[in-house]
């Protein structure tokens, strides 16, 4: 694939959109040059695009654009995105975590046709956290959940972290672990949180073979991140992967097929991502794999 040029974005359509608060009607063609567009070029079909990493309901913190489901379903749609796993945002400071779980669920069914794939909230930092955990599987019929252990206050050390991974391992259900949800710059002052250190991970990991872990919003650097690379079963998503040929550089680092295509949607805009991967100068097959193929592959390992 032809490697994409920033300079060339800064100086153009995207950026000026960007300036008048009007990113939301500029389509990811319209970003990117007619001489860089590979596959999203006029003429050819767009590729097909699994989106591992949206979010529904109120950020609690502020009011966020695309916040209403069918606005970022709508914007989801025009971007090409084919399916998309969404988490709550509620299940970050809610204790009634099966309320969570159950309008996630609802949600999905009304808005998403088949769309919206919902993960629930598992916090087993709270009492009967496995109920929770049941439901998702077998009530509300979701390929996985998502963690928040920085929110919920518990280290990956803490053995309740680990029975929930054999649990979830022994369900087939893929577990998605976000490290951090924003930079810590931007926090709320009473509610200062660091980013989930992963360094127990690996060890965890290599005592239950079978578990599907997706850590979500890492930037893929860091002592934790080299000791991952070797471990199977664990997955990353790229939506705070940063620099010039970031996508590329994880990918010559980690196995290619554990990479996955991830926004966190609403939080950060759609078309970040998408730039990031079209300058990372992958090849076609690369691109599938990360936009596509790898999330295909990680969901269809749990139905088996």
């Amino acid at each position: 694939m032809q490697k994409f040029d920033r300079r060339e974005l800064l100086g153009g359509t995207l950026a000026g959109a960007f300036a008048a608060g009007l990113y939301t009607t500029v389509t990811a063609e319209d970003a990117l040059p007619q001489q860089h567009q590979g596959p999203l070029a006029r003429g050819q079909p767009p590729p097909r695009v699994i989106d591992t990493n949206v979010s529904l309901f109120q950020w609690p913190f502020r009011r966020l654009p695309l916040s209403e489901t069918d606005a970022l379903l709508k914007k989801l749609r025009a971007r090409g995105i084919s399916r998309a796993w969404a988490g709550s945002f509620e299940g970050l400071l809610h204790r009634d975590v099966a309320g969570v779980n159950a309008r996630l669920a609802a949600e999905c069914r009304e808005y998403g046709s088949n769309m919206l794939v919902p993960f629930g909230t598992v916090n087993p930092a709270l009492p009967d956290w496995e109920e929770d955990l049941r439901r998702c599987a077998e009530e509300h019929h979701m390929p996985g959940v998502r963690l928040h252990p920085n929110y919920h206050g518990y280290s990956l050390k803490a053995p309740e972290f680990e029975r929930l991974l054999r649990l979830a391992t022994e369900r087939k259900l893929v577990v998605q672990l976000a490290t951090a949800m924003e930079d810590q710059r931007t926090q709320h002052p009473l509610l200062q949180l660091d980013d989930v250190d992963l360094t127990p991970l690996s060890e965890i990991i290599q005592r239950i073979p079978d578990t599907k872990l997706v850590v979500l919003n890492h930037k893929a650097t860091g002592a934790a991140f080299t000791s991952l690379v070797k471990t199977p079963g664990v997955y990353f998503d790229m939506s705070r992967v940063n620099a010039t040929d970031g996508i590329s550089r994880v990918m010559r680092t980690l196995p290619p097929d554990r990479v996955v295509f991830g926004t966190h949607a609403p939080f950060l805009i759609y078309e970040s991502a998408m730039i990031k991967v079209y300058e990372s100068n992958l090849t076609e097959t690369e691109t599938s794999a990360v936009l596509h193929q790898n999330a295909e592959l990680l969901v269809s390992q749990t139905d088996a």
